[in-house]
């Protein structure tokens, strides 16, 4: 039971970690960037690394070690709305229109980036890998953070910029649809050998979940399909048992031992099926979502964020090291796959510099492992930084290529 004095402490959390968010938003929009940035950056601010640095006791006062649970199941809370939207949003037609740039674009922003990382996985596994955690595990769930672009950041960007309608905007949402179904089977996997004690385990893990997920697609999703024309199920009603849908398939996902966002996400891939329901999903949870839920999930990956923790000329080496093996890999891999599907080389780099954007979904990617105890605090630290970068230099380049159609707004780009 929440006291008094947690639910006061919740309350002024949740005040300043959203006056944090938006002011930082409103700031770095200024600047031509999509909001996530300064959300991002303002969770960060948030933690040890600067508040916790410039006024310790008042950042321990009011974020005490041990008082931080309620705030980080809110954002859990707000993780698993977030998927669910991603998984409504994500438009099967679009990606059949476009299915060759989009299966050689993406595989190729994955393949890459996702060899890259296992090799640099073999410098980081000595400096970085907590104890008890084995090579597989590890260096599996660096490249799979390597190969994340955020779906919904592109997708913001492209409609402040009015190309969602252009071949390129297509061509971009398409990639990064299939792009994130990959992305995140990948992380089931992973989840799935981590948590396993064995082969075995691991297998019988990642079984049960292609399972379940054949059953969402093509078994419940047609069904829901069915529905489109189906007077009862509309408004208020159809939302309910969406949100319930939702949250058990989380649940389900959660039980079979990889993570409650992969349930999330098939169950918003299943409601996209459902025009009138995806509707009410993007305009309402939208607004929850990405107002208040995802900042405070921003705030707690700020708290587990010490740049302190990355000690050394050597350390900060390896951390740029991260950074150019992200850029390389994903910029480079979907740029020269775009290019070889017959793009010209404006659009084939400008699709790269869109695929590299990461956002909140590498910061969920990365609170995945540091849950697990993959990552230690150093690791987490640095591809935070990683996750940063690359998501600030989309806007800079596509203005270089493309031009400032339109300024960019400060509605939050997640």
């Amino acid at each position: 039971m929440i006291t008094a004095d947690a639910l006061a402490l919740l309350l002024l959390q949740i005040t300043v970690i959203l006056a944090a968010a938006k002011l930082t938003a409103a700031a770095v929009a200024r600047a031509g960037q999509p909001a996530v940035v300064g959300e991002m950056l303002g969770g960060i601010l948030l933690g040890p690394s600067f508040f916790g640095w410039l006024t310790p006791p008042v950042h321990r006062a009011l974020f005490p070690a041990d008082a931080t649970g309620s705030l980080q199941l809110l954002s859990q809370i707000g993780v698993i709305l977030f998927m669910f939207l991603v998984g409504s949003e994500l438009n099967l037609s679009r990606v059949r229109r476009n299915a060759r740039t989009a299966v050689a674009v993406s595989y190729a922003g994955i393949a890459a980036p996702m060899l890259l990382g296992v090799a640099l996985s073999w410098v980081l596994f000595r400096d970085f890998a907590p104890s008890g955690v084995t090579f597989l595990p590890f260096a599996l769930f660096v490249g799979t953070a390597m190969s994340i672009t955020a779906f919904p950041v592109l997708a913001r960007i492209l409609a402040e910029r009015r190309m969602t309608d252009s071949v390129l905007g297509a061509t971009a949402i398409a990639c990064a649809a299939v792009d994130d179904v990959t992305a995140w089977c990948m992380l089931s996997i992973v989840v799935a050998v981590a948590k396993a004690t064995g082969a075995g385990g691991a297998a019988l893990t990642v079984m049960t979940v292609a399972i379940f997920a054949g059953v969402m697609l093509m078994m419940i999703r047609p069904l829901v399909a069915r529905m489109n024309h189906h007077p009862r199920w509309s408004g208020d009603r159809a939302l309910v048992g969406a949100l319930i849908f939702a949250f058990a398939s989380a649940f389900v996902t959660q039980a079979i031992g990889v993570h409650a966002i992969f349930g999330a996400f098939l169950a918003g891939v299943v409601v996209s099926a459902h025009a009138a329901t995806r509707t009410l999903v993007q305009d309402r949870v939208h607004a929850l979502a990405s107002a208040m839920l995802v900042p405070l999930f921003f705030a707690s990956a700020g708290l587990r964020t010490e740049l302190s923790s990355i000690v050394g000329i050597r350390s900060w080496m390896l951390c740029a090291a991260i950074v150019v093996v992200a850029i390389a890999g994903k910029f480079g891999g979907a740029s020269l796959a775009a290019r070889f599907t017959g793009m010209a080389w404006r659009d084939s780099l400008a699709l790269g510099a869109l695929m590299n954007t990461r956002g909140l979904m590498e910061l969920i990617v990365l609170n995945v492992g540091y849950d697990l105890g993959i990552l230690s605090p150093a690791l987490f630290s640095m591809m935070v930084l990683m996750a940063l970068v690359t998501t600030g230099m989309t806007a800079p380049i596509l203005t270089l290529l493309r031009g400032n159609t339109t300024a960019l707004g400060v509605r939050s780009a997640i």
